[in-house]
């Protein structure tokens, strides 16, 4: 009888930590998804983009394509240049969860030969209102001269 209630307690004991364990799992669980909600961006490709090497004149231009990875609309508030020689283009509409949107960057290549590196700052609601999103335009723009002579040495 002893070896039954011994047993019958220590079952009891494993059960009781079986069951603490399930219901932290659960609340560290429920803790993830609520600091996860909100908007999100996710970019195809990544957050720079590497124009390589450039012939000085024509405007270059690249499209960063993005997916709403989070749970509610992402809105972008705005989207500034670290410089005039580039202009950024966003969606102004709400972006849906599981969406996509896109943000069109155009650097403009004359008068600017050698090598470049541009920021372009996104405000919205996926980021705290201190905090901006960084995309990135870099490569290096041959001097139209040097193109010239290039081409006409083939």
């Amino acid at each position: 009888m002893k070896k039954l209630l011994i047993a019958l307690l220590c079952l009891g004991v494993v059960g009781t930590a079986e069951a603490q364990k399930k219901t932290k799992a659960k609340a560290k669980a429920a803790t993830t998804a609520s600091a996860e909600k909100g908007p999100k961006f996710s970019f195809k490709g990544g957050d720079t983009f590497d124009f390589g090497e450039l012939k000085e004149g024509p405007q270059a231009e690249h499209i960063f394509v993005f997916t709403n990875t989070g749970n509610e609309p992402l809105i972008i508030n705005s989207a500034n240049a670290s410089c005039g020689c580039t202009t950024p283009e966003w969606p102004k509409e709400p972006i849906l969860p599981g969406k996509t949107g896109k943000i069109t960057v155009r650097y403009n290549t004359q008068g600017r030969p050698g090598p470049f590196t541009k920021s372009i700052y996104l405000t919205s609601n996926a980021s705290k209102a201190d905090e901006r999103h960084e995309l990135i335009i870099k490569g290096k723009v041959k001097p139209a001269a040097e193109a010239a002579s290039g081409a006409a040495s083939h």
